[in-house]
């Protein structure tokens, strides 16, 4: 059972019911989820794997892995490879078993052909831009709204709750822009407060460029570029000054990203419990803008080991070998004979 990854599966099984139950604690709303039974060949795409598992599994799986590297960069404890495998084994384990499971025991997981197609299919799916009646599986936007329908439902308290949860991305912020070059070992809490100061330029950048990008990319795309060509050239002289007059150092910039990329999470989540208030206002749009581009950072942290294991010769026969008895094994290989062959089909059709 171990040789066939049950621990995996089984982690996987009970974060889901986790997921479900935490959220029926705080907002209610519970209601039954088909899982469907039979003796399944297809291959689930990776988009569809997304939109099921995104949100219970993946962003936690991100978040946790997050916090250890955090503790691996900052923790004196880290600095003994040995104590830190010690320690953290059982959570980095979590983290595979939360991200990997899905694709382990999906037939043709690891194909790398079905990956390449899998991804185009996500992006296009990310960027649909279709009518307002598509469905979840043919737009992000879509699946997005209905992901917060639990909110809807909820009581004051549930989001207050919502609300206390989600300020723990700002400890991420708090406890990191203290390991600052720039903060010159400050523990002032002036240096959190001025933190403050790098979101709101960054946000303001973000809002001059969509638009820009919404009124000249299409009819005066000279000034479009113009727009980005002077964001660049802002964004360096920025970073040469910092270097010039303060302590500032070239890795602070990848360290604040480990700061700031969950402070830009958490103020999307707050945002969503406040959705009645601000969906009637030009803020809403640069939300779901924003929630867009963290959905396909998501995805791309996601689909990487897949992409890498998918490159790996033999890795996807072993895949099937060794977790699929032989019946499946075999109903599986004649699965693929006769997609490939309906696939040259419509390739000479064409």
């Amino acid at each position: 059972m171990q040789l066939q990854l049950s621990s995996v599966f089984y982690t996987f099984s009970m974060r889901t019911r986790s997921h479900f139950f935490g959220r029926t604690v705080l907002h209610g709303g519970a209601k039954y989820r088909a899982t469907g039974r039979g003796f399944v060949v297809e291959h689930k795409r990776f988009a569809e794997i997304y939109r099921l598992f995104a949100r219970s599994h993946f962003v936690k799986a991100i978040e946790l892995g997050l916090i250890l590297v955090i503790y691996a960069s900052h923790s004196p404890v880290a600095t003994d490879t040995f104590v830190y495998i010690a320690l953290t084994i059982t959570s980095w384990f979590l983290v595979v078993s939360w991200i990997m499971a899905p694709f382990v025991f999906n037939p043709s997981g690891f194909d790398w052909l079905k990956t390449v197609y899998d991804f185009d299919d996500f992006m296009n799916w990310i960027w649909y831009s279709g009518s307002v009646f598509a469905k979840a599986e043919q737009s992000w936007e879509r699946w997005w709204y209905e992901e917060q329908d639990h909110l809807k439902v909820t009581g004051l308290w549930g989001k207050l709750l919502e609300i206390i949860l989600d300020l723990r991305f700002f400890f991420f912020q708090y406890g990191i822009v203290y390991q600052l070059g720039i903060s010159a070992g400050s523990t002032s809490i002036a240096v959190y407060l001025l933190s403050w100061i790098y979101v709101l330029v960054i946000s303001g950048i973000y809002v001059v460029v969509v638009y820009a990008r919404n009124k000249y990319a299409a009819k005066e795309h000279i000034y479009y570029r113009l727009v980005q060509f002077l964001v660049i050239i802002l964004a360096i002289l920025v970073i040469v000054g910092l270097l010039e007059f303060t302590k500032f150092k070239f890795i602070d910039i990848f360290t604040s990203l480990l700061a700031f990329v969950p402070t830009g999470w958490g103020l999307i989540s707050i945002a969503q419990v406040f959705r009645p208030f601000l969906q009637s206002t030009i803020i809403w749009d640069g939300v779901v803008s924003v929630a867009r581009l963290y959905d396909i950072m998501f995805g791309v942290i996601v689909m990487a080991p897949v992409a890498l294991l998918s490159w790996l010769p033999g890795f996807q026969n072993m895949q099937t070998r060794i977790l699929f008895n032989e019946a499946f094994s075999r109903g599986l290989r004649i699965f693929q004979i006769f997609t490939g062959k309906n696939h040259r089909v419509d390739c000479e059709l064409r």
